[in-house]
């Protein structure tokens, strides 16, 4: 989603903000555990009532049509969809969904997920959030899960508080984020999401998904799985997302699907991107391993820098780097 209000350069904290371009989806039924297996990149025996899992959803070709987390509600699962993609996944999934008698997925309308800036703001909603120390740490909680997500690169702690309930009190003392701030908050703790420029673009590795613990190598075979462990196993990633930043760029110069350049030719393009209230970028991009050492440039010649991220990507550190 392009997100045209501005984040604030220096994240709010603790902060909390009702993530309304997301949409809670609960699979439920005997089924429930073979269907996911069978399509998205997250091993079912993993997900637990006190750890959740990031995981893809991909074409035959491997390229991904979602990125959403996976938690445990009892007997059902719970995971997440970007509002503006939700119905084509819906469809995509049902088409599978029905070979599953008995086995259904709910888009329950009053469920929702808030985002949490900061260790103060998880032990607003419970002093026990003090034992979610890693990502897909989770707190079964009345009506809820409350669940550590990926710290940005700064070390400012995040978390999610899922309510299918539909339950929208928080504390009084929690001040209000912008949905603009979890979007910067995103990109800084280098967690990409699909909108209609990326969806179907990229295999999940091409997104560092397996460094935000979203596919499992091991677990067997689901839809796209042979193109994903290709690639793993054959040491064939040549791209990858990058965290970038540039101090100002002209309107519309960083969309995703617009492309970043080195040397007057095309190393990549933006998966994300969020404008600071200080007048700078701040983007996700898929990029050439080759291009990582070039000076680089939005479309209009804008200056961007590489920023770090709060996980290795050994794929482009590790091994020489090759053209595509």
């Amino acid at each position: 989603m392009t997100e045209h209000a501005r984040a604030s350069s220096q994240l709010p904290h603790p902060a909390a903000v009702i993530l309304t371009d997301r949409k809670l989806v609960r699979i439920t039924g005997p089924g429930t555990d073979k269907f996911l297996h069978g399509q998205f990149s997250q091993s079912l025996e993993a997900v637990t009532s006190a750890h959740s899992l990031r995981a893809a959803a991909c074409t035959p070709k491997g390229r991904a049509y979602c990125l959403t987390r996976l938690v445990r509600d009892g007997e059902d699962i719970l995971l997440d969809l970007p509002v503006e993609l939700a119905e084509e996944i819906h469809t995509r999934l049902q088409k599978y969904l029905m070979l599953f008698r008995g086995t259904r997925m709910e888009i329950p309308e009053e469920g929702h997920i808030t985002g949490l800036l900061g260790k103060e703001a998880a032990l607003a909603i419970s002093p026990d959030a003090e034992q979610l120390t890693d990502d897909g740490a989770t707190l079964a909680l009345p009506g809820g899960h409350l669940l550590r997500t990926t710290d940005t690169a700064e070390g400012l702690p995040r978390y999610e508080y899922w309510r299918p309930d539909g339950e929208t009190s928080l504390p009084a003392q929690l001040p209000a984020a912008t949905l603009a701030d979890w979007h910067w908050s995103e990109i800084a703790a280098g967690v990409p999401s699909l909108n209609p420029a990326s969806n179907q673009q990229y295999v999940p590795q091409m997104l560092n998904w397996q460094h935000l613990n979203g596919i499992h190598f091991k677990k067997g075979c689901y839809t796209g799985q042979e193109v994903i462990a290709r690639m793993h196993f054959l040491g064939q990633l040549k791209k990858s997302l990058f965290r970038l930043q540039s101090d100002t760029a002209t309107e519309g110069a960083a969309e995703p699907g617009s492309p970043v350049m080195a040397g007057g030719r095309e190393a990549g393009r933006v998966v994300n991107c969020i404008t600071l209230d200080n007048g700078g970028v701040a983007m996700l991009a898929v990029l050439r391993h080759a291009n990582q050492g070039d000076p680089l440039t939005l479309a209009d010649g804008t200056p961007v820098s590489i920023q770090p991220l709060p996980y290795r990507v050994p794929e482009r550190e590790d091994t020489p780097a090759r053209d595509t």
